[in-house]
């Protein structure tokens, strides 16, 4: 799960920059960092969500983390602009493998989220959420065969990863700046109705609020979506490149910052108490030179001869990497999470997020920070 600023909006494919490999995890054993059996009690109403990829190659350890967002479900829509249901995307093996997670670990809340891009070889961008949330049909049709979904694979809600109505980042896809914003507010409305209380329903958020330009508007409304979501995950990351930070708790330089973005939602109406911060387990370097970005698992092996890391911005509370003394990336670490941990629990804001867990180097030492920062008392 990813976003991007206003000036990349012509770079391809938003979910293709990470690279995904093998953690040393052993289901049961745990996966390193301070031991399972150290982790900090979980604080009721505190959220940890860990983005699981359907390309991941990990069984992730339930122990870091509250919710599990399995990524991706793409919708398939036809030549003809007819909504003929959904899949996930990659193998539905990989799928069954995480979602069976729930059988020993019963209060694991785990979701399905929606992305509006189309990755499967048996579909194509015939129209995605734009489309979908035109019609009324579709989005009843849509909402029954989420929880028709949910209940066959015994899961706890749906996360809607529509980035963004008013735009689209895939060749083809399809977008409607005149009524994109409104009818995503419809959309998560009839999702609300059809879900009622038993499974909750949560988004994947700008680093802004709804935004008027030429022709309409795009982004999301926050303030009319509030009554129906349980939280939203802000994705305060990928909020700018190098030479500046990514994902800095404070930064004027930078084209926003968790700080600024925060307050979008507080201002819109949107309750603290529903709203997660994000993470990245990467390092962004560029938004379109190659390499674009890096795992951190990744980062903490970078040739100490040519490349620093953790160096430390102390205004923006972020760590940043050089290469041969210049800014190569920014990315997070234990004490920027902590950092914003602290701010974050200061604001009575509901937990993190982080994309995604497989990022995370073998000790695992970024979730075991999150889970230490969001469950401090």
């Amino acid at each position: 799960m990813k976003t991007f600023q206003k000036f990349s909006l012509l770079v391809a494919v938003a979910f293709g920059f990470f690279a995904c490999g093998e953690d040393n995890y052993i289901p049961g054993q745990g996966s390193g960092g301070n031991g399972n059996s150290n982790l900090p009690e979980k604080v009721e109403g505190r959220v940890v969500g860990a983005y699981v990829t359907y390309y991941g190659t990990s069984i992730p350890d339930p122990a870091y983390f509250t919710h599990l967002f399995y990524s991706f479900a793409e919708l398939y829509i036809d030549a003809n602009g007819a909504y003929k249901g959904f899949k996930v995307q990659g193998s539905e093996a990989r799928f069954e493998q995480i979602a069976s997670l729930k059988k020993s670990y019963p209060d694991l809340k785990i979701c399905i989220s929606f992305t509006n891009t189309v990755s499967n070889s048996d579909n194509a961008p015939n129209g995605g959420f734009s489309l979908l949330a035109k019609s009324d049909t579709y989005r009843k049709t849509f909402a029954n065969d989420c929880r028709t979904f949910l209940q066959k694979w015994n899961l706890d809600g749906v996360d809607l990863d529509w980035e963004f109505p008013g735009l689209t980042w895939q060749a083809g896809g399809t977008f409607d700046l005149a009524v994109d914003v409104a009818n995503h507010v419809l959309l998560m409305k009839e999702l609300r109705a059809t879900l009622g209380s038993r499974y909750s329903l949560t988004y994947a958020g700008y680093c802004k609020g709804k935004e008027t330009v030429n022709g309409g508007s795009r982004y999301i409304d926050i303030a009319a979506v509030a009554p129906y979501v349980d939280f939203v995950n802000i994705m305060t990351y990928d909020m700018d490149e190098a030479p500046r930070h990514q994902s800095a708790l404070q930064s004027a330089s930078a084209y926003q910052d968790c700080e600024r973005a925060v307050k979008v939602y507080l201002d819109a109406g949107m309750p603290a108490n529903k709203l997660v911060l994000g993470i990245p387990f990467y390092g962004r370097r560029s938004f379109s030179t190659s390499p674009m970005s890096i795992n951190y698992k990744d980062i903490v092996k970078l040739n100490p001869q040519s490349y620093k890391i953790d160096n430390w911005d102390e205004a923006a509370s972020v760590p940043y990497v050089t290469f041969n003394g210049q800014y190569y990336c920014g990315y997070d670490n234990a004490k920027s999470i902590a950092r914003k941990g602290e701010w974050l629990l200061a604001k009575d804001m509901k937990g993190m997020m982080y994309w995604d867990y497989d990022g995370d180097d073998p000790a695992g030492t970024l979730r075991a920070a999150v889970w230490e920062a969001t469950m401090k008392k």
